[in-house]
């Protein structure tokens, strides 16, 4: 279900003023045209491009270059392949790499559909997903948005290096170097569960500029569940969340658990425990969770995780920030719940600080902006359209 190459159809550089010598030596190969194609999948169709992700030319990012001999009729083949894939697939054409500390493969997403100076969007996904999880928000929110969304370090198509020790603060570091290297706009991050985690150490750190603003949809208390040591429903449960832990890093056993965590039965029993509305548990979206889960080095990422450090509380992050907030939480979210110690807290936040706000969405599990997407768009547009006019 990855993509090993993608199109990002807006870089172009047709501004281009001057050929450089690495340049010309592309232009004049055809190693650099690269099918796209999606593992696992039958090919899609090929586009022709060069992308280099750290190439800056004349304010275009990305660095895409589209085949110039390409002919009219090729051209409108693929306009037509393009328009009858489904919203997966465009979001899959659309994704670059970005090389991220000379050493990590990093997957992304831009949508430059809308031309406005909004201040763009950075949409970042929960424990599992990948940029796909938000297929049902991209379209809307990119007709007046620069749209981006990335594959967190060990998730989506992003790299999964073995034998790495994952913590929140590395995903933070991670949203605040693509801010600064590929976006270099203030942003508004927009981030659910771990991801919402995530943003909020981002926002929290003091020498951060590029952020704009922040959307929790049901923040996570920490990397795993281990965090919320005041919850009596977590207190209750420690002893086997050490026990889980013990059995993860035995090899085998955790081999064994992955695989059966994975099956589709599993998953779609899992993600329905997750969402309210179970129309949105469908074939999809449970490839969408169980397709990179097949790549290499995603089980040391599963138990890296699970057995981890939970990372900085939330709840101790909060008050540092004096950027705009808004909240959306889930009321049937099972994971973070309203009457839990975070859940507690962020309802009371809005009382107790004027940049935050709050919506309670009923009948939403954990995952709103694909549980219920039309009640996430109906409370972040005119958030966001606030925010653009302050």
């Amino acid at each position: 279900m990855e993509v090993t190459s993608a199109v990002h159809t807006v870089g172009f550089l047709h501004s281009q003023t001057q050929t450089t010598p690495h340049l010309k030596r592309l232009l004049n190969s055809r190693d650099f045209f690269i099918s796209t194609t999606i593992r696992g999948r039958r090919k899609v169709h090929v586009i022709p491009y060069y992308h280099h992700a750290n190439q800056i030319n004349n304010g275009v990012r990305g660095g895409v270059i589209f085949n110039s001999t390409t002919s009219a009729t090729n051209a409108t083949t693929t306009t037509e392949t393009y328009e009858s894939l489904s919203e997966v697939e465009k979001i899959k054409h659309k994704c670059l790499t970005w090389n991220w500390k000379g050493q990590y493969s990093i997957n992304y997403f831009v949508s430059s559909d809308a031309d406005s100076n909004l201040p763009p969007l950075l949409l970042v996904h929960g424990f599992g997903a990948s940029i796909l999880h938000w297929r049902r928000n991209i379209k809307t929110l990119s007709q007046d948005y620069t749209v981006y969304a990335i594959d967190l370090l060990g998730f989506g198509a992003s790299d999964k290096p073995p034998d790495f020790s994952y913590t929140m603060e590395t995903w933070a570091q991670l949203i605040l170097d693509f801010l600064d290297e590929v976006i270099r706009k203030p942003t508004v991050l927009i981030g659910n569960s771990v991801g919402s985690l995530a943003c909020v150490i981002a926002a929290a750190d003091s020498s951060q500029t590029l952020v704009r603003g922040i959307v929790l949809l049901n923040c996570a208390g920490g990397m795993n569940n281990k965090a919320i040591v005041d919850d009596w429903r977590i207190k209750l449960l420690l002893p086997l969340l050490w026990l889980v832990d013990f059995l993860l890093k035995q090899k085998g056993i955790a081999s064994s658990i992955f695989e059966r965590v994975k099956q589709r039965e599993n998953l779609r029993n899992i993600l329905s425990s997750v969402y309210q509305n179970k129309e949105a548990v469908d074939e999809e979206l449970v490839e969408i969770i169980r397709g990179p889960a097949d790549e290499p080095g995603a089980l040391d990422a599963f138990v890296s995780i699970v057995t981890g450090p939970p990372g900085p509380n939330p709840v101790q992050l909060m008050p540092k920030i004096s950027l705009p907030v808004l909240l959306l939480w889930g009321d049937q979210d099972l994971f973070t719940p309203l009457d839990g110690p975070v859940g507690k807290y962020f309802s009371l936040l809005p009382s107790q600080k004027e940049n935050v706000k709050l919506f309670i969405l009923e009948g939403v599990g954990h995952c709103p902006h694909d549980d219920m997407p039309e009640l996430v768009h109906e409370k972040l547009l005119p958030w966001l359209a606030n925010l653009s006019d302050s």
